[in-house]
């Protein structure tokens, strides 16, 4: 087995545990609505997941554990995954958040670091923030 065929291993599998999470994440308050479900069909084309892998997640979501990644960016847009299936119905649980962080550390990010970025998070797509955030983001060169 070349070294390009063990990378492309690694990213099948960070992909596949990575999607695993999220669909964790959607059946956490025990069910996934169809509005979740809408949009895990659309994380599971972004992440090039099977059919076969998609229903065999669906069935056990918990047995994949959460891969470290290097990029902080790759975390960061990680992360930012969790967040839009935990958001999809505008409201975080104490469960979602338990697993949030959980997840945060096993991408990468120190304790700390996950919750001030989960903090700030949570402010942005809770739609909790102030003027002056909203203006400082219009401002900034993202």
């Amino acid at each position: 087995m070349s070294a390009e065929d063990i990378y492309e291993n690694t990213r099948k599998s960070t992909r596949i545990n990575h999607f695993a999470n999220i669909v964790n994440l959607a059946a956490s308050d025990g069910k996934i609505t169809p509005v979740e479900e809408t949009l895990l069909k659309r994380f599971s084309k972004k992440f090039d997941i099977s059919d076969s892998d998609y229903e065999q997640i669906l069935e056990n979501p918990g047995a994949y554990p959460v891969h470290s990644i290097g990029s902080k960016e790759q975390r960061l847009e990680y992360l930012f995954d969790l967040l839009k299936i935990i958001f999809i119905d505008g409201q975080m649980d104490e469960v979602e958040s338990f697993l949030l962080n959980r997840y945060a550390v096993g991408l990468g990010f120190t304790e700390q670091d996950a919750s001030e970025i989960i903090r700030k998070s949570v402010i942005l797509f809770s739609g909790k923030f102030s003027f002056e955030t909203y203006k400082n983001f219009i401002d900034s060169d993202d």
